[in-house]
């Protein structure tokens, strides 16, 4: 059967080139026993692929089950696809069978099939690999023959990462994959799903089909469409029947978009671009203050100079250069705290990034030099006053606890 011929039959629109795949995948599949394993959004049509896959299969004329795996209690789903026996639990007033058993010989639906809990994830594995089960309740071994047709809407990958989905059951399952694809990447195929709906409505209601303006036409199509084709539906049954005037116009679809303000753009904006941009301003306004620190770190080591020709701080030199003597013991670890928030770790380098860099690496160097003259400052004023960390740190123009970490910093006995 051709795939026009399989849109007809099953109903299904649109010319995109992704949907036309799927189709072709189900219908060479559909002659095999190989499990298949749809995967796409939510509402955006895998049910009618099991279907397509049994009609054209040669269990044809065999059940045809389907079972929504989320909408079970974990609690009864153990009885609901494999049975249960009489006693089994409180309420098995009757033996039962399950969906595996009474589909002996067709097709089984497992739609969102990551939602079965692990435990019932192991007896399916084992139906899959031996066609075998055992019923709630009951140590005798059953067989069935059944196709197994599995969908899901979520990403088997990160369940099978975060320990919610069983690898060896995925790639059991996952024989023949089919991706549906979402609707905003169908195009043009958004508008022949609003006249195919509005047309049936039209004659459900018995009234006339409502039509889009030009405008209204390129929202529809730019709109992200979360609820897919499910969404297109329902939003299309409720103009035909709110709506008074049959030809509705962008300011009245709006209002039945939720969150219209979030469509996609013409222009997609490319968030790394403004994420880098953003970075790069902020890094220049690091390096224009790693920059004016320079002038200061130059007063700094003539300061330094003068110290050592006096062998100490006097109290002249201290009173006159307070400010640069605080700095002295602070600017080290500022200077290496912005070289950590300026260096670059996602960003391509440009060679202006290069040059600030090597620029950086030479003030981190003036900064080391310091740290030097540093402790053999402190060394001289610990040994003017005997070791008394009080009057050195007095002498040195810091407090005593500051004196006390810079000597357990550099180890200094």
């Amino acid at each position: 059967m051709e795939i026009q011929q399989i849109k007809q039959r099953f109903a299904i629109i649109g010319t995109y080139p992704g949907l036309d795949r799927a189709i072709d995948i189900a219908r060479q599949v559909a002659p095999t026993d190989l499990s298949v394993l749809i995967s796409g959004e939510s509402g955006t049509g895998k049910e009618a692929f099991p279907q397509i896959i049994h009609a054209l299969g040669g269990r044809r004329h065999g059940p045809y089950t389907a079972v929504n795996c989320g909408a079970i209690p974990d609690g009864t789903i153990d009885s609901e696809l494999f049975g249960h026996e009489k006693g089994a639990f409180t309420g098995a007033t009757d033996t039962r069978k399950g969906y595996f058993e009474v589909s002996d010989g067709g097709t089984i639906f497992l739609d969102e099939v990551a939602e079965l809990p692990l435990s019932t994830q192991v007896r399916l594995l084992r139906v899959l690999e031996t066609g075998e089960f055992i019923r709630v309740g009951s140590s005798k071994v059953l067989k069935t023959d059944v196709r197994i047709v599995a969908a899901t809407n979520l990403d088997v990958s990160q369940a099978i990462k975060k320990g919610k989905f069983r690898e060896d059951l995925f790639y059991r399952l996952n024989t023949v994959p089919i991706q549906m694809p979402s609707l905003r990447e169908r195009g043009n195929d958004i508008l022949l799903l609003f006249r195919k709906f509005a047309s049936d409505f039209s004659e459900r209601y018995r009234m006339p089909p409502i039509k889009l303006d030009e405008e209204a036409r390129q929202i529809l199509l730019n709109y992200e469409w979360p609820g897919n084709v499910r969404q297109l539906r329902n939003i299309t049954e409720q103009l035909s029947v709110i709506e008074q005037d049959r030809e509705v116009s962008a300011a009245v679809l709006t209002h039945y978009l939720p969150d219209y303000h979030k469509t996609r753009l013409p222009a997609l904006i490319n968030k790394t671009s403004l994420t880098e941009d953003a970075f790069n301003s902020e890094r220049e306004i690091l390096y224009k203050v790693l920059f004016d620190m320079k002038s200061d770190m130059n007063d700094l080591k003539k300061l330094v100079a003068q110290i050592m020709e006096k062998g100490s701080v006097g109290s002249d030199i201290e009173q006159e250069n307070e400010g640069l003597i605080k700095k002295l013991y602070s600017i080290d670890n500022l200077t290496a705290d912005v070289e950590n928030l300026v260096t670059p770790k996602g960003p391509v380098r440009n060679e202006r990034d290069e040059e600030n860099i090597q620029d950086t690496e030479e003030i981190v160097e003036e900064s080391l030099s310091l740290e030097d003259k540093e402790i053999e400052l402190i060394i001289k004023a610990l040994d003017k006053h005997n070791g008394k960390r009080k009057y050195a740190a007095q002498d040195l123009g810091i407090s005593e606890r500051t004196l006390y970490r810079k000597i357990k910093e550099y180890d200094i006995e």
